[in-house]
């Protein structure tokens, strides 16, 4: 597909799964820098209820944004089915892009082999549905730091993991790592379709999202303690994340995957905060008797050098509002 000059706002995008944390964030920023936004709502196909909270919410969001819009073609809401083509791609017509991330539905939040095979199908239609929309000119695809970082203990990592690092998928199935493993064969799967169909794409390799109701449920921390050791534990705060998919999207140097993170988790005190996040009650420092520091073993430099100027940009638009 042409290469296009992406700082050009007047032009259409969308973004799916919009109801979830990423995706809501997403649509207020790109309507707030002015996109028209397709906001692709997942219905999972299977179990699609007007009841979902996550959904019912976004809906209401998106309602009261039309209502004080004096634009109100700058949002139009779509419900697709990542498993159904047909309505990936009524969501991407007239859109120049696509933001595309997979959250679990809310009756279904945990990852599991039927899960991780529901996210490797909805990559493969999403990235098909890509390939036949004309319009389509680049997709920033959504996976995880847990699709790099995990291989046998045994190998030596004799450098920083980077985004040319993959995770091993028999390690992954070997412990049970559901999250890594959807994650790396969803992103693989991607990546497959997109060189194949001559799709435009970046990924991005987000870490641990930190947000207030983080539960210790969350699918990201299962090998937490095993990452931690290692010094891969990275975390990423919304809005950090939101700006490097705008970044890598309207940035035409971009290219190939970008670990995303802007916190790590590598001493005693970094386990006590974020277990007073998880826990309901606040843990005590002496619970924790591991007061050494493990060297941070990850580097995110390629997405960090990219986003230079366009923080730069940032703070000269908030100068001027």
């Amino acid at each position: 597909m042409a290469p296009a000059s992406f700082w050009n706002s007047s032009k259409t995008v969308c973004v799916m799964d919009a109801s979830g944390r990423l995706g809501s964030a997403l649509v207020h920023r790109l309507l707030r820098r002015g996109y028209t936004v397709h906001a692709a709502v997942h219905s999972h196909g299977f179990r699609f209820s007007i009841c979902d909270v996550k959904l019912v919410g976004f809906l209401e969001e998106m309602h009261r944004y039309k209502r004080q819009s004096m634009e109100k073609k700058e949002l139009r809401v779509f419900h697709s089915d990542p498993l159904d083509y047909h309505s990936i791609l009524d969501a991407l017509k007239g859109c120049c892009a696509l933001f595309y991330s997979f959250e679990l539905p809310s009756d279904h939040p945990t990852y599991d082999e039927i899960m991780g095979e529901l996210e490797v199908r909805a990559a493969h239609n999403v990235l098909e549905a890509c390939a036949q929309t004309d319009t389509i000119e680049k997709v920033v695809f959504t996976s995880s730091a847990t699709a790099v970082v995990w291989r046998e203990h045994g190998d030596s990592r004799t450098s920083d993991v980077d985004e040319r690092n993959w995770s091993d998928v028999n390690f992954c199935k070997k412990f049970k790592l559901w999250h890594g493993l959807s994650k790396t064969i969803a992103e693989k799967t991607a990546w497959a379709l997109a060189m194949d169909r001559e799709v435009n794409m970046v990924s991005i390799n987000a870490g641990l999202l930190m947000y207030p109701d983080l539960s210790i449920k969350d699918p990201y921390l299962l090998g937490a303690a095993e990452m931690f050791k290692d010094g891969v534990l990275v975390t990423v705060d919304l809005d950090f994340l939101v700006d490097a998919h705008i970044c890598v999207f309207e940035d035409v140097s971009s290219y190939g995957r970008y670990l995303c993170f802007n916190g790590i988790i590598n001493c005693n005190d970094d386990v006590v905060k974020l277990a007073k996040m998880l826990l309901p009650s606040s843990p005590s420092q002496d619970m924790f008797d591991d007061d050494s520091v493990h060297q941070q073993r990850i580097s995110n430099g390629k997405l960090r050098k990219l986003m230079v100027d366009f923080e730069s940009r940032l703070q000269m638009t908030s100068e001027d509002e």
